[in-house]
C-alpha cells in the first residue's frame, strides 16, 4: 500500500504527501515501482523535476542511471570515474547512460559521457532498438543532437517501427533539427513500417510547410 501511495504522490506531483511519506518510511525511496523502475526515475519519465528533488534528498545513493536522467553532473562524474566500464551498461529498463541523457535532455552530461567514450551508437536493448539520436530528436533537444552528430552518430538508424530521428523531428515540428539532420545526410525517402514518410507525420501534426519541404 506504501508503494501505492509513493507512486500516486510522484505521479501527481504531491510534494507535501511525498516528502511527509518518504521521512516516516525513507526505505520506500529505494523500492521498485508497479513501472518496473525505482521512484527517481518513475519521476523523471513522469518529467515532474519537483519531484526528483523531493526524491534526491530522502536518497543516500544513486546509479549512473538515475543520475544521467536526472542531471546530478558530479555524481556522473565520480560514478564513471570509479566504474569507467559501466559506461555502456544498460539500465533495468533497457536504456544506456547516455540514452538517459539524450532522453531528458541533459546536456552536459550527455557530452561528458561521450567524451568518456560513451557508445553514440549503441541502442536500447529493450526491443524499442532507441538510439541515443532517436532520444534527443524525440525530446526535441537538438544541441544534443548536434553533439551526437559531432561524434558520428547514424543518421538513418530505424527504431522500432522504422522510425529515424528525421520522422520524429518532422512530427515535433523541428525546423532546426530538420535542417541540422538534413545537411548531415538524412533520406527523406525512408518509410515507417506502416509505410508514412516524415513528410507524411509533418502533415498529420499540420506542420504543412516542412511537409511540402520534405515531400
Amino acid at each position: 500500500m506504501s508503494v501505492e501511495k509513493l507512486e500516486q504522490y510522484i505521479t501527481s506531483a504531491d510534494l507535501v504527501n511525498l516528502d511527509a511519506l518518504l521521512t516516516q518510511n525513507p526505505s520506500l525511496a529505494k523500492s521498485r515501482t508497479s513501472h518496473q523502475v525505482s521512484p527517481l526515475m518513475l519521476s523523471c519519465y513522469c518529467k515532474k523535476p519537483e519531484v526528483t528533488g523531493i526524491l534526491l534528498k530522502h536518497l543516500d545513493e544513486i546509479s549512473l542511471f538515475e543520475a544521467s536522467a536526472a542531471g546530478k553532473f558530479d555524481v556522473v562524474a565520480h560514478l564513471v570515474y570509479s566504474h569507467p566500464e559501466a559506461i555502456n551498461f544498460y539500465a533495468e529498463d533497457g536504456f544506456t547512460s547516455l540514452g538517459l541523457a539524450c532522453y531528458f535532455g541533459q546536456y552536459e552530461i550527455a557530452r561528458y559521457l561521450v567524451l568518456k567514450g560513451a557508445d553514440v551508437n549503441m541502442p536500447s536493448n529493450n526491443g524499442f532498438k532507441v538510439y541515443p539520436l532517436h532520444s534527443a530528436a524525440a525530446g526535441n533537444f537538438t544541441p544534443i543532437a548536434r553533439m551526437l552528430i559531432e561524434n558520428n552518430a547514424l543518421i538513418n538508424v530505424k527504431q522500432q517501427a522504422g522510425a529515424t530521428a528525421l520522422h520524429s523531428a518532422a512530427q515535433n515540428g523541428n525546423i532546426d533539427l530538420l535542417i541540422l539532420l538534413l545537411e548531415h545526410g538524412a533520406d527523406v525517402t525512408v518509410r515507417m513500417e506502416g509505410g508514412k514518410l516524415a513528410a507524411d507525420l509533418a502533415r498529420e501534426k499540420g506542420f504543412t510547410e516542412i511537409a511540402e519541404a520534405l515531400g
